[in-house]
Parts: structure tokens; sequence; C-alpha cells
């Protein structure tokens, strides 16, 4: 497989390393928010994980992950993309992928309003179109498509922890779906 070749040979930390980084270093990760699109390439659908959190709830979340060291955005994005939706997903990134946005996650919830009770966390956020067949895999329970007015509702909204609600808002605000 295409990420077999992506050396991780030192990008990975042990537990205790981490929490050490996590305690004195904003950690780079990228949001994916999984879209499908008709032929002209408005959306149509968003994909939202069902996952298990640390604490044991269960919540609805956007595929995310930390960023490697040594590893490219591009890199990532396919990595996290194939853990979450399989390797069937058939993600179209562009040739230079550019985030719709940056958010920063912090302890506290009312500084960003996006929260990660870990850390503090810089994520560049993209909209991804899928095109194949997703099997929620790894720590995704299941995997459902929605309507964008369906995903803005305050039923979806709820379902999903941390800010990811808001950033799901933020990213049909940009393809022009809300205002």
């Amino acid at each position: 497989m295409y990420f077999d070749l992506l050396e991780n040979a030192g990008s990975w930390l042990s537990e205790d390393d981490l929490q050490q980084a996590r305690a004195n270093l904003p950690i780079v990760y990228v949001d994916a928010i999984p879209v499908r699109v008709d032929s002209t390439g408005a959306v149509t659908e968003v994909g939202l994980l069902l996952r298990v959190l640390p604490d044991g709830s269960i919540s609805r979340a956007v595929v995310s992950g930390r960023v490697l060291y040594r590893e490219r955005i591009r890199d990532a994005l396919m990595r996290h993309l194939e853990k979450d939706l399989g390797p069937l997903a058939l993600p179209k990134l562009p040739a230079s992928p550019q985030p719709f946005t940056v958010v920063e996650y912090f302890p506290d919830p009312t500084v960003t309003g996006f929260h990660d009770p870990r850390q503090h966390a810089i994520s560049l956020a993209f909209i991804v179109p899928i095109e194949g067949e997703c099997v929620p895999s790894q720590d995704a329970l299941d995997l459902i498509w929605i309507t964008p007015d369906s995903v803005t509702s305050i039923e979806f909204e709820l379902e999903m922890v941390g800010g990811q609600g808001r950033l799901v808002r933020m990213a049909l605000a940009h393809v022009g779906l809300l205002p």
C-alpha cells in the first residue's frame, strides 16, 4: 500500500513523550470533512463518523488526526482518510491541497470554542470529496452520509463535541451552502 512507503521510523512518540509534548507544544493536526458532490461539484452530502471518545461517550466526528514528524500534509490527510473511511474511499485531493480554515483547539473550551481536553492543537481543515465506497475502520464505529441541511440541524450539532459541529458549518459556508 502507498502508505507503507512512508518511513515512520522516529515519527511516533512514546506515550510519555507524547504527553510531555502535549503539555508544552501545540500539536499539528488535520481535519477532513468528507463530502459527496454532484457532477457540477456541488456538495450533496457530508460524511460523519461515529466514535467512542476516551471518556467512553459516543460522538459524531469528522476525520481527524495528527501530522507525523517528516510527514507531508497531503500524506497525513490520505493516511487518516484511509484509516477512518477504508482503502476504497477514493478521496479526491487536489495537486496542492489548501485548507479552507485553520482552527485552534484548546484544553479550555472558552478560548476559541474548539476544545480538546488533552492539548493545544492547531488543525488545518480540508473539505475532501469522496468518490468510493466507505467502510469505517479503526476507532470509527459507523459512517453516515447526510444532507447539508440535516447536518446543520440542532440534532446533529448536539451529537458533535469539541466544536466539530461549528467546523462542519464553517465548511458548508465555505462552499456557499450557508450564509
